[in-house]
C-alpha cells in the first residue's frame, strides 16, 4: 500500500518542493539586496546589473518552469477543477495583494503585472498545452523567447497592454513579467514533465519521498511557497526601514560611488569628478536626491534631473 502511494501519478514529488524552497530563498537573497539599494544601503542599480540581474532572471525562470511541471503533475490526466480554481483564486489575490501594496507606497512604479500576475495568466494557458507534444511545446517556447527579439511595437506600450510583452518602452515597474517571454518558461516546464512521464522518471523521483533527510525543512519551505513569497518582502523592508531610521544611509556616497562607476566607462576621472559633483549637488538642493535614489520620480521630476544631467555635463567639460 505504501508503495502503490509513492508511485501514484498524482501523487507530490517531495524533491520538486525542496527545489521550490531553494529557489524561495534565494529570492529572499535577491529581495534582500534590493531592498538595501531600495534604502540608499547600495549605490542605484546595483541589484539589477551584471550577476545580480541574471541571479534575478535565473529565480524567476526556475520558479516559472517549476509551474509548467505542477500542471502537467496536478492535472495530466484530467484537470481537478476544484482544486485548480482553489489554487488560481489564491494566486490572484496575492498578485492583487501585491499591486495594491505596492500602489500604496511606490504608485508611480507599482507592480502591475509582476510574476504572481503572470503565474495566474499562465496557469490558466498552461492547461491548453498540457495536452500537445513535448517537441511541440518545446518549439512553441523558443518561438516565444525569439519573438520580442524581432519584434516590438508601441502598442503595447501602456500599461493596459504591456502585459502582453513586445513594448518598445514598457512602462516602469518594480516587478515586470510580461507573458511575452516569460511564459516560455512555464512551457519548458510542461515539456519537461512530459519528457519525464514518457522515460518513467516520476515513479523514481516519488520513491524519495520521507527520505529526504535535512533537507525535508526545505521541502515544507516549498509547500508553502505562496505564503513565503507574500510575507517575506513586508519582513525584510520593515526590518530595514526600522534599521534606517536609526542609522540612515549615506545617500551622497550611494550616489557619487554609482555616478562615477558609470561615467568612467566613456570619461576621464577629471570629468567625471566635476560632473557627479554637479549633479549631486544640483539634486540636493531641489531635494531630488532620495527621490532619485529610491525610484520614486515622477515624470515632471524625471524631466528635471534630465535637464540637470544636461546642464552638468555640458560645464562639466575643461
Amino acid at each position: 500500500m505504501q508503495e502503490t502511494k509513492a508511485v501514484r501519478f498524482g501523487s507530490r514529488v517531495e524533491l520538486l518542493d525542496v527545489t521550490r524552497g531553494v529557489a524561495l530563498l534565494a529570492m529572499l537573497v535577491y529581495h534582500f539586496t534590493w531592498d538595501l539599494e531600495f534604502f540608499g544601503y547600495l549605490p542605484p542599480g546595483y541589484a539589477q546589473v551584471g550577476g545580480w540581474r541574471l541571479f534575478a532572471r535565473s529565480i524567476a525562470v526556475s520558479f516559472l518552469v517549476l509551474v509548467g511541471i505542477g500542471l502537467v503533475l496536478a492535472h495530466r490526466q484530467e484537470v481537478r477543477w476544484p482544486a485548480f480554481a482553489r489554487r488560481l483564486g489564491q494566486i490572484a489575490a496575492g498578485a492583487a495583494v501585491i499591486s495594491i501594496a505596492t500602489y500604496a507606497f511606490t504608485p508611480d512604479s507599482f507592480v502591475f503585472f509582476g510574476i504572481l500576475h503572470l503565474i495566474a495568466v499562465a496557469s490558466v494557458l498552461g492547461l491548453l498545452f498540457i495536452r500537445l507534444p513535448f517537441a511541440v511545446n518545446l518549439a512553441l517556447a523558443a518561438l516565444l523567447v525569439a519573438l520580442p527579439l524581432v519584434v516590438s511595437t508601441p502598442l503595447t506600450d501602456s500599461r493596459w497592454l504591456a502585459w502582453i510583452g513586445m513594448s518598445e518602452r514598457a512602462p516602469i515597474s518594480n516587478d515586470f513579467v510580461p507573458l511575452i517571454p516569460w511564459l516560455a518558461p512555464v512551457i519548458v516546464g510542461i515539456a519537461l514533465a512530459q519528457m519525464a512521464e514518457r522515460f518513467g522518471l516520476w515513479p523514481r523521483l516519488r520513491r524519495l519521498n520521507g527520505r529526504l533527510g535535512p533537507a525535508r525543512h526545505l521541502e515544507r519551505l516549498g509547500r508553502h511557497s505562496l505564503m513565503f513569497y507574500l510575507v517575506h518582502q513586508p519582513i525584510s523592508i520593515g526590518l530595514i526601514a526600522g534599521f534606517a531610521y536609526l542609522y540612515p544611509p549615506d545617500q551622497t556616497a550611494a550616489f557619487d560611488q554609482s555616478c562615477r562607476r558609470t561615467c568612467a566607462e566613456t570619461r576621464d576621472e577629471g570629468f567625471c569628478q566635476r560632473y557627479c559633483g554637479c549633479v549631486r549637488s544640483e539634486l540636493q538642493s531641489q531635494d531630488l536626491l532620495g527621490a532619485l535614489l529610491s525610484g520614486r520620480l515622477d515624470d515632471a521630476q524625471q524631466d528635471t534631473v534630465r535637464r540637470t544631467v544636461d546642464q552638468c555635463s555640458f560645464s562639466a567639460e575643461p
